[in-house]
């Protein structure tokens, strides 16, 4: 969650570079005025570089990545996209708005999608999966992908907690046929509020691009004004104190994530051996991004009381359990698509809602106090024993 903390004279130097170069905000046109500065296309080609993709596309937030990915497969009511049962609510917002039914799949000891369960829940209307790296550990996307190239279906990875982190040497959101990241001001990198999507394949990024910007098609034979386009679109654009902000921050990434490791390592070296405290599955090969410390305890009420000793010592939590009605399916009544394809959603996702509620959450700051180990496992301690 560190990009906030990191903010410095790199982005004010960025933001100041628009200003002394004509301080044009848009990212798009006023050729003459900004003096080739254009902070929004800059960040796209390092994020592209860094990901080692040939397109990325910024948009206005991780949701807007989301909906905008979704636009490019030119889904038709009634298709389905399956993601998991523990993700933000955005997740499925964003497949809602895309007039498709949302399909939610149970979660694995990784707390990320269960492959056995997608490929159960497959039906002939599926058409996308979306894979969620949730608190910056990589969802097992080796049986995931193979699982999407069997049964010919798109794979997005919704990358909000894991950008920086890799599988087997591959950038999380490079695995699929599209990648989506937020920038919000808890991220790992931060742009205040901005996403970003990648891509493999060209038409996507072009169907992605038009559909960003009101359908425009960005014709660089004609103005602006005169611009062709071959269909609709919304208004998901990034602007250059975004793309100025997000450039400097990108520089940052790696050194966030390699602190954000060490200082998570330090946390679990501190509570490994306590009795009943579980740490969460890791794939093979994963590079994670430390976003949180998670660990399963032996029962809900372990978990309930941990939290609150935490809380209590001056500590605080992250999602897990304080914040699950935001981040797991099963809490989501409000949204009728996924009522009518799941029913009662209290009993929908049985193997998630226990997992869930045994588990614990910490947030990884780059800043962390050298006493915050100690602290934290007298804390669990005290409950665990």
């Amino acid at each position: 969650m560190p990009g906030f903390e990191v903010i410095g004279s790199e982005e004010q130097a960025e933001i100041n570079d628009i200003f002394a170069r004509g301080g044009v905000l848009f990212r798009h046109g006023f050729d003459a005025l900004r003096n080739d500065c254009y902070k929004v296309r800059e960040f796209e080609t390092a994020f592209a570089a860094y990901m080692k993709v040939p397109h990325a596309l910024a948009v206005t937030s991780g949701t807007a990545a989301l909906r905008v990915a979704l636009a490019a497969l030119d889904l038709l009511p009634g298709d389905e996209v399956i993601t998991q049962s523990f993700t933000f609510v955005a997740t499925a917002e964003a497949i809602i708005e895309a007039r498709a039914v949302p399909v939610c799949c149970e979660v694995d000891a990784t707390l990320n999608m269960d492959p056995a369960d997608l490929e159960r829940r497959i039906t002939p209307r599926t058409r996308a999966v979306i894979a969620v790296h949730m608190l910056g550990t990589p969802a097992r996307l080796r049986e995931i992908s193979a699982i999407c190239d069997r049964h010919n279906l798109a794979l997005i990875e919704d990358a909000a907690w894991g950008c920086g982190g890799s599988l087997d040497g591959r950038a999380l959101g490079a695995w699929g046929r599209m990648g989506t990241f937020s920038f919000d001001f808890a991220k790992t990198m931060t742009t205040g509020e901005g996403g970003m999507i990648v891509f493999s394949d060209k038409r996507d990024y072009e169907r992605a691009a038009a559909w960003h910007d009101h359908g425009h098609e960005n014709n660089p034979a004609v103005p602006r004004w005169e611009d062709t386009r071959s269909g609709s679109g919304f208004n998901y654009r990034m602007n250059e104190l975004q793309g100025a902000v997000g450039l400097a921050q990108l520089k940052k990434l790696d050194d966030v994530v390699r602190r954000q490791r060490t200082n998570r390592d330090a946390l679990w070296r501190a509570i490994a051996d306590l009795p009943g405290v579980i740490g969460r599955d890791v794939p093979a090969g994963s590079h994670e991004t430390a976003d949180a410390l998670v660990f399963e305890t032996a029962s809900a009420q372990v978990a309930s009381d941990t939290r609150a000793a935490l809380v209590a010592s001056g500590l605080s939590t992250k999602i897990l359990p304080e914040a699950v009605t935001w981040h797991f399916a099963g809490t989501w009544s409000h949204m009728p698509e996924l009522v009518a394809k799941h029913g009662d959603l209290s009993k929908a996702f049985p193997a998630t809602q226990a997992r869930l509620a045994r588990c614990v959450s910490l947030p990884i700051t780059v800043k962390m106090d050298e006493s915050t180990p100690a602290k934290m496992r007298r804390a669990i301690q005290s409950v665990v024993g």
